[in-house]
């Protein structure tokens, strides 16, 4: 005992550092991060913190120089999470996966090699034929956003851009309605003694909750049209208070925009293009320095008025109604946006190096399989081989076949 005491006292028995080998483990991933290209997409797809996450767990994250800055997060802050920060946008597409924002161009497809995976946004009404035959050729495995689902079988991504959008198309009608912007002049909402401003909104979804909850919450009197009557309830018992709803009735709804301060179009159509809900004439009758905002503006509008804007130039009248009609609503808070879509993404990347890779995840969660319409270039998604006449392949079958 005494020699045991005196070993540890010299220090011969203490524990000392020593150097691992860590080899690049079966389950490690390289992700790629390339800047967007898609004009005025400023988001990004993870923040610094879920990058260093994902370094921390053993992933390696190579990101394009710039790639956040739209985003208001420079390249050191994410240097400093353990990305390593690349000039030449090649190197970023060869990573065993790529993840995005924007569908792909037939430019970045080039360079992207051989049975990769693409994470990225892809709506089947917005995609080319060229682009989906140059990813095929390359066997590409492709997720889109649009389609991943959360365990309760929500479009999680879709869901939180929604969230986004209703509670800013909200503010920004409290912005054109301003003096600041050639407005009426009115703030949005009311005082005690003074009327509040009144409020339409078409549609009982995600967006038309959130835009209702922002607008209740200021003080607007708010009223919700949708076709469904589900849709309107659970609007009413989520928003918490009493709201004018209903049902679309022409004669009630054209009223009730004739005579209001703002109007939100948020309509949303499964398939194809939004249904066009309010007529010409309609707006011509309008309040003057009225605000009308098209957020259903990407599916063709539901004013027949309207015609796609950008954020540089966002409005244009039309007779004396103040027309917002930007495609890309989410991308105008940008980094709200990117932490909603890192959390997303951080849990899914990290799950699928756990599982030891893409194929493992693809058939361990249904989620992902939802939101897979490539795999290894075979087409799986039913949406996209109909708009395009091309055959479908059942992903399960497939996956189970590679097992």
């Amino acid at each position: 005992m005494v020699e045991v005491s005196k070993l540890a006292r010299e220090g011969v028995l203490q524990p000392k550092e020593a150097l691992w080998a860590t080899g690049r483990k079966k389950d490690q991933l390289t992700i790629g991060i390339p800047k967007e290209n898609s004009y005025q997409e400023n988001r990004v797809p993870l923040t610094p913190l879920s990058v260093g996450l994902l370094v921390e767990n053993g992933h390696q994250v190579l990101m394009e120089s710039g790639a956040g800055e739209a985003s208001n997060f420079l390249d050191h802050h994410y240097s400093e999470q353990g990305a390593q920060i690349v000039y030449n946008k090649q190197e970023v597409y060869q990573c065993d996966l790529v993840i995005k924002i924007a569908s792909p161009t037939l430019q970045e497809v080039d360079l992207m090699r051989s049975r990769q995976v693409l994470f990225s946004s892809q709506q089947p009404s917005l995609m080319n034929r060229e682009v989906l035959s140059a990813l095929m050729r390359k066997q590409v495995t492709a997720l889109s956003f649009e389609y991943l689902e959360d365990e309760g079988g929500h479009l999680s991504v879709v869901r939180a851009m929604s969230e986004i959008v209703g509670a800013t198309s909200v503010l920004i009608a409290a912005e054109y309605l301003s003096n600041v912007f050639d407005g009426k002049g009115l703030m949005l909402g009311g005082v005690t003694g003074v009327p509040p401003t009144e409020m339409v909104i078409i549609g009982a979804g995600t967006v038309g909750e959130f835009a209702a909850r922002t607008a209740i919450a200021l003080g607007a009197q708010v009223k919700v049209f949708d076709s469904s009557v589900y849709r309107l309830r659970r609007l009413q018992n989520n928003v918490g208070n009493r709201v004018f709803t209903s049902v679309i009735q022409p004669i009630v709804l054209n009223k009730a925009v004739r005579t209001c301060d703002v109007v939100i179009g948020a309509v949303r159509a499964k398939n194809g293009r939004t249904p066009c809900l309010i007529s010409e004439d309609t707006v011509s009758k309008m309040k003057p320095n009225s605000v009308l905002i098209d957020v259903s503006i990407d599916q063709g509008g539901c004013f027949e008025t309207s015609r796609v804007t950008n954020h540089e130039k966002p409005v244009f009248r039309k007779y004396d109604v103040i027309h917002y009609c930007v495609p890309n609503i989410a991308s105008r808070v940008a980094r709200t946006a990117t932490y909603a879509l890192t959390n997303i993404f951080t849990p899914i990347l990290l799950e699928i190096g756990e599982c030891g890779g893409m194929n493992n995840m693809i058939w361990a969660n249904q989620g992902i399989r939802s939101a897979i319409y490539l795999y290894h270039g075979n087409l799986t998604n039913k949406d996209m081989a109909d708009y395009f006449n091309i055959p479908c392949k059942d992903l399960n079958l497939i996956v189970m076949a590679n097992l």
